[in-house]
């Protein structure tokens, strides 16, 4: 997958922007607040319906402008086929269209461009709560499994309108019917997303292993959000249906799922330094990659927002190396290109961010 055109306006400092990147290893430089890190997350907007940094209304929308708009070009699959995708996002509303057709559902463009981002706040994958962790399982089954992302928007129409009735105080056989329906969807997507992870695990292994050494053999944790080795979701839900009423909101189920990361050298799941954090994360990050590469036959985006900040220069050549191994196209942002770079020798096509323009150099 490579993005031939990105075009953005109403952007943060960018009132309208426009890169054509290619193959390999795009850089991205200029001064602190330049505007680099908003071309990652154009490109996330569109993989993901909102920015890495948060919801499109916390800012990502340009003083002065109605919405932020993002148009992206790419070339996907064997016979390098060429596709397209806009996005306006007033930060309350949006409009899509994908291959010239109108969509209905965000979730179409999510699942068309692949994009893999690792930025300063990625560590929350492994130091934050759940919400993150189960973003990135359920982002890897949309782009590999097709019956995933139907099933996932079954149960949550479910569970939106079982806490309706739990918050209202509706009677029994209303609730009968929505546990019915919130476990027919809960249990095999329970099942896609441990299936998932235990595919993860070797990658994880093998990734985790180069980049954090000292810690030992990970090994990937699932929990499903309730004791599914004791009893069904179904039932799981009737034994909590009195407590729930009282809290006015389903409190077992798949969206209460979560995992993590544990290593042998690292016991009783003692905190990782905020270092070993970033590099566990970007492990799990790379790993989803690679189980995109090999499921799908070519790789998904990877933009690396401010690499030098974030790794030393031995990460930085080791993460780089796979990469540039791999055959992906590759976005890195920076104040200057990451030290690493010097000593790999690899071209490197550069952009500069100044004054809210961008100038290839």
């Amino acid at each position: 997958m490579q993005v031939t055109r990105l075009t953005a306006s109403g952007l943060r400092r960018f009132e309208s922007v426009t890169i054509e990147p290619t193959a390999g290893l795009n850089l991205i430089t200029g001064d602190n607040g330049a505007g680099k890190t908003s071309l990652l997350e154009a490109l996330h907007l569109m993989a993901y319906g909102r920015s890495f940094r948060g919801r499109v209304r916390d800012g990502l929308v340009r003083t002065g402008s109605d919405a932020v708009e993002v148009f992206v070009e790419w070339r996907e699959g064997a016979d390098a086929r060429h596709r397209r995708a806009g996005l306006r996002h007033t930060g309350q509303t949006w409009v899509g269209r994908l291959d010239g057709e109108s969509v209905a559902q965000l979730g179409e463009l999510c699942a068309a461009l692949a994009v893999v981002s690792f930025e300063p706040g990625s560590h929350a994958l492994v130091t934050g709560g759940g919400e993150p962790r189960r973003r990135f399982v359920d982002w890897g089954l949309f782009h590999v499994e097709p019956d995933f992302l139907p099933l996932w928007r079954r149960y949550a129409r479910a569970l939106k309108q079982r806490n309706a009735l739990l918050k209202s105080g509706a009677g029994g056989q209303q609730l009968d019917a929505w546990d019915r329906e919130l476990a027919e969807a809960g249990e095999p997507l329970t099942r896609y997303r441990r299936q998932y992870l235990e595919q993860l695990q070797l990658r994880l292994s093998a990734v985790a292993a180069d980049l954090v050494p000292a810690l030992g053999a990970s090994n990937l944790d699932f929990q499903p959000g309730w004791r599914s080795g004791e009893l069904s979701l179904a039932d799981a839900l009737l034994l909590a249906r009195d407590r729930d009423r009282s809290l006015g909101y389903t409190s077992v189920g798949p969206h209460r799922a979560d995992w993590r990361i544990e290593y042998a050298g690292h016991p009783n799941r003692e905190a990782l330094s905020r270092g070993q954090a970033k590099l566990s994360a970007l492990s799990a990050l790379l790993a989803q990659a690679e189980d995109y590469a090999h499921r799908r036959g070519e790789w998904p985006i990877v933009a690396l927002d401010d690499l030098s900040s974030e790794l030393d220069r031995k990460h930085q050549q080791r993460v780089l190396q796979r990469l540039l191994a791999s055959g992906a196209q590759i976005f890195i942002t920076g104040t200057e290109a990451p030290a690493a770079l010097e000593s790999l020798k690899v071209a490197t096509t550069v952009f500069h961010v100044e004054q809210g323009q961008i100038l290839r150099a």
